[in-house]
């Protein structure tokens, strides 16, 4: 897969930024970034990709956070970015339960389809870093280039399923393919 044509990296946030966790990203104190993530995303910058995140947070469904305080984690995550010189160009994100019936939340292709719309490329342009099956098949749906991280839920999905994607250890590993190829 050549990496080097594609202009906008979107990122699943939850186990490919963060550290994950079974009982959701609550607060601001719950938000840990995975070691040389913030570091990846500037050098996605400082490669000239546009980098977003589209991320499944069926937690505010739940009742177990609110936008305000999704909000709030999101400045926190982007406050740490820029102590590294580094920014994301957009955040998507569905606020909907599995059972809701959206078309936004993966693997339903929704988040992705408004992302290229927003930056107007087409799928070709693009690549979905993932740690979640989920992920994957959102990227495939619409022919999109999909990596697979072994962080998160990265181990599970690779032993619960058959991937054909790349896959690396962690998205600073992702990254150093996408730039270097």
């Amino acid at each position: 897969m050549d990496f080097n044509d594609k202009r906008l990296i979107i990122l699943d946030r939850d186990g490919v930024i963060n550290q994950d966790s079974d009982h959701f990203i609550k607060s601001v104190d719950e938000w840990h970034p995975i070691e040389g993530s913030l570091q990846a995303i500037k050098k996605l910058n400082d490669a000239g990709k546009l980098v977003v995140i589209a991320t499944n947070q069926s937690g505010i469904a739940r009742g177990l956070l609110s936008i305000a305080t999704l909000d709030d984690i999101h400045q926190h995550m982007i406050t740490l970015l820029a102590k590294q010189q580094a920014y994301i160009d957009a955040i998507v994100y569905c606020p909907h339960g599995p059972d809701d019936g959206c078309d936004c939340r993966k693997p339903k292709s929704g988040m992705l389809n408004k992302l290229l719309a927003d930056f107007h490329l087409d799928v070709a342009n693009a690549i979905l870093i993932g740690d979640a099956y989920r992920d994957l098949q959102a990227a495939h749906h619409i022919g999109m280039d999909a990596i697979l991280v072994r962080t998160g839920k990265g181990e599970k999905t690779l032993k619960e399923n058959t991937i054909t994607d790349p896959v690396y250890a962690d998205l600073a590993a992702a990254v150093e393919a996408i730039i270097d190829g």
